[in-house]
């Protein structure tokens, strides 16, 4: 193992029709569990890092059920509360012609009752990557007091923090408050990952280099752009390397488990080309799948 990563944000109960049929059809439906945070820690884990995963779910069955799933895939879960006065997240994936919609019921969930109180019981002793995504602080301005507490902490004990912008535009109220908002966090933090679609949607910028422009980070910045590929900007230059062709099956999730890949890499000293295919590779995984965390066991030449 190369050290702690500790992954923060919610994580909901996944409802997914059986016969790849849309929700309006479908006769059967199957229940998983789903998050960006916790997806990237399973995938830490399922690596060799020691991984913890911090959020609150409600003490109902889907939040007991989340829990377990993740404990069963070798993260560390004490820091995920069961919180008996709000309920758990849920969504619904709705495959059709077009691609796959997700529609979501995570309002008053128990995740978005997270606050900066919470930043008491993320102990950064020792930790050498703190994972935030920019899904958190739009769930409520309790979950944005909590991500600019633990940056500030994380600043303050030298672990270093990443952070994918990710882009839920149902979450915002408009596109502009997410922009300044997003663009905010993205500066504070040691490693920002952005998909180069959705920076054009919420800065206007139509290329990798336009994103470095306008984000000037001051640490390291990676840029995906889908099935072209994915670039790593650093003060010591920069490094592309472009996604292998994959029989996309379903793109839910793909982010994620590059993410995943990517930091796994950076954790285990790797060479920026290295960290970006591993990203690839991992993304590969889950775009050959419905789900959004695959594990190691499955087959990538499926």
């Amino acid at each position: 193992m190369s050290g702690k990563a500790i992954c923060l944000g919610e994580t909901m109960a996944q409802v997914t029709p059986a016969d790849g049929e849309g929700l309006e059809h479908s006769r059967e439906l199957r229940l998983a569990v789903a998050g960006a945070e916790s997806t990237v820690a399973q995938y830490l884990a399922d690596l060799g890092h020691e991984a913890a995963w911090v959020s609150r779910v409600g003490d109902d069955p889907f939040g007991r059920r989340i829990v377990a799933a993740v404990a069963s895939r070798g993260v560390d879960t004490h820091g995920a509360l069961l919180d008996s006065t709000a309920p758990t997240g849920v969504y619904f994936k709705d495959p059709g012609p077009e691609g796959t919609r997700v529609h979501y019921y995570r309002a008053g969930s128990a995740a978005s009752r997270m606050t900066a109180a919470d930043a008491d019981r993320v102990d950064l002793t020792g930790v050498r990557l703190l994972h935030l995504t920019g899904i958190t602080p739009a769930l409520s301005e309790g979950c944005a007091d909590l991500v600019d507490a633990l940056m500030t902490r994380a600043a303050d004990t030298g672990t270093t923090v990443s952070f994918d912008v990710n882009h839920r535009p149902a979450l915002w109220s408009s596109r502009e408050e997410a922009a300044e908002r997003l663009l905010a966090l993205a500066r504070r933090a040691d490693v920002v990952l952005v998909g180069r679609d959705e920076a054009e949607t919420l800065w206007s910028t139509a290329t990798a280099d336009d994103v470095r422009d306008h984000l000037a980070p001051h640490g390291t910045l990676v840029v995906k752009d889908g099935d072209v590929g994915a670039t790593e900007f650093a003060a010591t230059g920069s490094e592309f390397v472009a996604a292998p062709v994959v029989d996309v099956v379903e793109a839910v999730g793909a982010g994620d488990a590059f993410a995943a890949g990517y930091l796994s890499g950076l954790l285990d000293g790797s060479s920026p080309a290295e960290r970006l295919a591993l990203g690839h590779r991992l993304a590969g995984r889950t775009l050959r799948s419905i789900e959004d965390y695959v594990p190691a066991t499955f087959d990538e030449g499926n």
